[in-house]
């Protein structure tokens, strides 16, 4: 399990990957180092007009969400049961974010998903229905929880997709 020194080393070597990558890429590009509550990175271009960038970093597994900050879900009860519906998604906080997911792997092969807050939100409004359906909308140990995870594999649509970010 890592600890609070192994885990702010992952974000920060992350953030710091992520700012590297922008400045390749021709923007200027500076972390805030988690002092700054709904992004991390804040990059500009030659045309002045300035990027939030939201990263989250995992050396492996996959990357943890609560599912409620994304989209509404309805928790009722039903034979006894707390029950589950996605119900739709939430207003967003920010209307330009975007998130880069960076996947550690070792130097120089690191991954990065490059995706807008309305996409992500979109992968996570359709991976929390579908896992819903799945266990018929009662989550079996936690019947509370709103956890939500996704894999490298669940993003590999964005992989590498800097343009989203740079044009």
């Amino acid at each position: 399990m890592a600890s609070g020194r192994g885990l702010q080393l992952t974000k920060q070597v992350g953030e710091y990957l992520v700012c590297a990558e922008l400045c390749r890429k021709g923007l200027i590009s500076t972390s805030f180092t988690g002092n700054v509550p709904e992004f991390d990175i804040l990059a500009i271009g030659e045309n002045n007009i300035a990027k939030r960038i939201q990263v989250k970093t995992i050396r492996n597994g996959n990357w943890q969400f609560d599912a409620e900050r994304f989209i509404k879900i309805k928790k009722f009860v039903k034979n006894s049961k707390m029950m589950q519906k996605v119900i739709g998604p939430v207003e967003l906080p920010l209307e330009e974010l975007y998130y880069v997911f960076v996947n550690l792997k070792s130097s120089g092969k690191d991954e990065f998903y490059i995706l807008t807050l309305k996409e992500l939100q979109e992968i996570i409004e359709n991976h929390y229905t579908e896992e819903l359906k799945k266990i018929g909308d009662h989550r079996p140990r936690k019947p509370d929880s709103t956890h939500a995870a996704l894999q490298p594999r669940d993003l590999i649509k964005y992989k590498d997709k800097w343009n989203k970010i740079t044009d």
